[in-house]
């Protein structure tokens, strides 16, 4: 084979295909098609506050990263608050199951003040602590809107609360 060139194989070096993952980003691509556009640009806009969220947690020390959690929108709160907590809901924990590194409580607790407080819904950030059936500390985050659970509330009611940013009155 002359420099420079390269021959394109229909299967990988060995012949074999690795079994399932055509198949699956054909079901992924199928899903993706029938999605509306605002369902797209919402994931969209998951994707990349799941990713910051995690970039924050990351780089910056967590004073910083409380104190952007500490923020009220300064817009009312919308009619539609409601199905604004539902749609970021599907949206976060669809993109956290799929990214490659983990998007567990923090991550996605994040994502969703974030997108909620973009929209004027305020949010509550609780964090919490409890021992593990081993005895080890776990921390949990969970995140509510006033009265309603936004995420992570499944097994809040396991941890005893350490604070919530912003504080509660």
């Amino acid at each position: 084979m002359p420099d420079g060139q390269f021959t394109v194989s229909a299967s990988p070096p060995g012949g074999r295909r690795a079994k399932g993952a055509p198949r699956r980003l054909r079901a992924f691509l199928a899903r993706w098609r029938r999605l509306s556009w605002p369902d797209r640009t919402l994931l969209g806009e998951a994707l990349l506050v799941v990713a910051l969220a995690r970039l924050a947690i990351v780089t910056l020390p967590f004073r910083h990263v409380a104190r952007l959690a500490s923020t009220r929108p300064a817009r009312p709160l919308p009619a539609d608050a409601e199905a604004q907590i539902l749609r970021a809901r599907w949206a976060i924990r669809a993109v956290a199951r799929r990214m490659p590194f983990r998007a567990l409580c923090l991550e996605q607790g994040l994502s969703a003040r974030a997108m909620l407080h973009r929209r004027g819904v305020p949010t509550t950030l609780y964090y919490g602590v409890a021992k593990d059936k081993d005895g080890k500390l776990a921390a949990h985050l969970w995140v509510r809107s006033g009265a309603l659970d936004v995420i992570g509330t499944e097994n809040a009611a396991q941890f005893t609360l350490l604070a919530t940013f912003p504080p509660v009155e």
